[in-house]
């Protein structure tokens, strides 16, 4: 055919203001170029700029530089790696294969090792050498991507990697590079990891019991027994009630609390959850933990079933022995249609009688009230003991007074008086001693407001003093103190005379006869006719009285008494003078404030200031 198009191509054009020519892309008309049918020199003709008259061409500015970061940005080569590792104190492997990849980053020659993370491994794994420049030797070299290929060891820290592979990028940039790489290797794995990846290999007979069977026969069927569990053997253990339930479904056992209101237990009804119990163990050693240890199959030789619980019989559960009493009656259907028991009488549990544990008091160690102190024997919160709130009314500000003396070996005790006050309204006493001038004793509150006890009272039985036990010569013992009952106060006589039904007839005879003398004087002195004289029968009259009332002060000794009034007399005269005569008094204990002494003193008086002590004397008889 002919041509029909001549037209040429475009060579020349103009790119950013600068003139450039291109080879033509085909040929005259269209027609497509298979090589260049233009000359060489025909080339360096047309690639001629032309050349001013005036000054040489303009030269092209030269290509842009590009930095080695900006070329090789994010370009990392990988080469999968491995090394050895020995493991020194394990019995099951001698050496362990850790899986690495190297990465080479182009851009500033830095490389790093990364194990990959396994999970459960127990190793510290991830970035095992930070990206940095790598020492090749001790002379100051790095590794370059020229020194790696595959198949080859590379020491790292003192440590030697095998590179067995890289990926294809890697490959490519080696290859053009002109590197001639080494044939790729197998990566080696872990032969310890690879064993227990592996499956354990169970030679087990399978058996003909089909478990489903059983499930959907006896789903939701469960048997139930009441049963005692005896732990009075340990301390504070008592017998306590459990129900076992046994579930055909899966041959399971679970034992529930029988939780009771006010049993004084939490309400924790489980005590051994639902499960598979052992009955008898594979030579089960003495050590082994099977309390800890989760029990398989491999140490059980048999589990217990259903044919091993039954009513009269005792049964071990995790060491714990169950007596088995009784059970419900879908129970005794099951045993009667599956194994032809019919003897189902359920067996009558007593109860052991407590032991009633007599309440030991403790004996009382003197401090504060007896009631008092033994309330907290009896609670842990003690209370106050009641009081009588109707006797404290009626006899409140009532006080019976008593004037006592102290018994004592030591002779200075025995000049002591004392006012002992009883408080009708508690039954409580106080000892007051007046204090004397120069006596050396300091006077004052001697006991406080308490309850005395008498003499071989005990904690049960305990038994305190009472208005009736006060009489006139009467000894009462006060925390050890004896003391000698020697006056009263007249209030005393009036109150037990307008309550004398309470009180006994010989406390009340004892204060008559003791206040009658004074009584005898008062009439007469309120009478007309005075006392002139004393007759020799009155003074025997008071004589006596005296000699009564000093039988009540054990402490005198009349030979004494005699024998230094008669040392005192120097003369023998039988008259000493009053001043000296009290004095001697004092000094022999001798009781000058009573009132039957005073009336003696007054008839043995001569005048003003003698004294006739030989009628004195009369009343202390040797």
């Amino acid at each position: 055919p002919q041509k029909t198009s001549f037209h040429r191509s475009q060579t020349l054009g103009y790119k950013n203001g600068f003139a450039f020519s291109r080879l033509p892309t085909v040929g005259i008309g269209g027609e497509r170029l298979y090589v260049n049918q233009l000359s060489q020199a025909e080339l360096d003709e047309l690639s001629k700029r032309p050349m001013l008259t005036y000054r040489q061409a303009k030269q092209a500015p030269p290509s842009g530089f590009i930095p080695a970061h900006v070329a090789f940005d994010k370009k990392i080569l990988k080469f999968d790696a491995y090394f050895q590792e020995d493991v020194p104190l394990s019995a099951e492997e001698h050496y362990r294969i850790r899986q690495v990849a190297i990465y080479y980053y182009l851009e500033d020659d830095s490389m790093s090792v990364i194990e990959p993370v396994v999970q459960n491994s127990g190793l510290l794994q991830g970035k095992l050498i930070r990206r940095h420049r790598v020492p090749k030797n001790d002379g100051g070299d790095h590794y370059h991507w020229k020194d790696l290929n595959r198949g080859m060891n590379i020491t790292m820290y003192g440590r030697m990697y095998r590179i067995v592979d890289c990926d294809p990028f890697t490959q490519v940039f080696l290859e053009s590079q002109g590197i001639e790489l080494n044939p790729p290797e197998k990566m080696v794995f872990d032969p310890y990891t690879e064993l227990r990846r592996m499956p354990m290999h169970k030679y087990v007979t399978p058996s003909d019991f089909d478990q489903l069977k059983q499930f959907l026969t006896y789903d939701k069927q469960v048997l139930r027994f009441y049963a005692m569990w005896d732990d009075t053997d340990s301390i504070f253990g008592e017998n306590r009630p459990y129900i076992i339930h046994y579930y055909l479904a899966d041959d399971t056992v679970e034992v529930r609390e029988v939780y009771k209101q006010n049993d004084g237990r939490d309400p924790f009804p489980i005590l051994i959850k639902r499960q598979r119990l052992p009955k008898t163990f594979v030579d089960k050693k003495k050590t082994f933990p099977s309390c800890v240890l989760e029990i398989s199959d491999q140490e059980v030789l048999e589990w217990y079933t259903a044919k091993d619980f039954a009513v009269g019989k005792s049964t071990t559960l995790l060491g714990r022995t169950f007596f088995i009493y009784d059970c419900d009656e879908f129970t005794r259907n099951f045993y009667r249609d599956k194994f032809g028991i019919t003897d189902f009488q359920p067996v009558e549990i007593k109860k052991k009688p407590l032991e009633e544990v007599p309440q030991v008091i403790p004996p009382y160690n003197g401090f504060g009230v007896l009631e008092d102190s033994l309330q907290n024997c009896f609670s842990l919160l003690p209370k106050p003991p009641r009081k009588d709130v109707i006797k404290m009314l009626e006899n409140d500000h009532r006080v019976l007074r008593y004037q006592v003396a102290l018994e004592s070996p030591n002779p200075e005790d025995r000049k002591r008086r004392f006012i002992l006050s009883y408080f009708l309204s508690n039954d409580m006493i106080s000892i007051y001693e007046p204090p004397v001038r120069n006596s050396g004793i300091i006077g004052g509150k001697y006991l406080g407001k308490t309850r005395v006890a008498k003499p071989g009272s005990t904690t049960e039985n305990v038994m305190y003093y009472e208005p009736s036990d006060l009489t006139i010569g009467s000894t009462i013992e006060v925390f050890g103190h004896r003391f000698v009952i020697t006056d009263a106060d007249e209030y005393v006589l009036n109150y037990m005379e307008s309550n004398a039904e309470s009180f006994p007839m010989a406390t009340l005879q004892s204060l008559r006869d003791h206040f009658r003398p004074r009584q005898v004087l008062k009439e007469t002195a309120k009478s007309d006719i005075p006392m002139l004289g004393t007759s020799d029968q009155e003074m025997d009259e008071l004589i006596v009285q005296v000699q009564e009332e000093m039988k009540l002060h054990k402490y005198l000794n009349n030979k004494s008494i005699q024998e230094a009034f008669l040392q005192c007399d120097k003369d023998g005269s039988g008259i000493l003078d009053k001043a000296k005569f009290l004095a001697l008094c004092d000094s022999l204990s001798v009781p000058t404030n009573s009132f039957l002494v005073n009336k003696l003193i007054d008839l043995c008086s001569c005048g003003e200031d003698k004294i006739n002590y030989c009628d004195f004397l009369r009343a202390f008889p040797c």
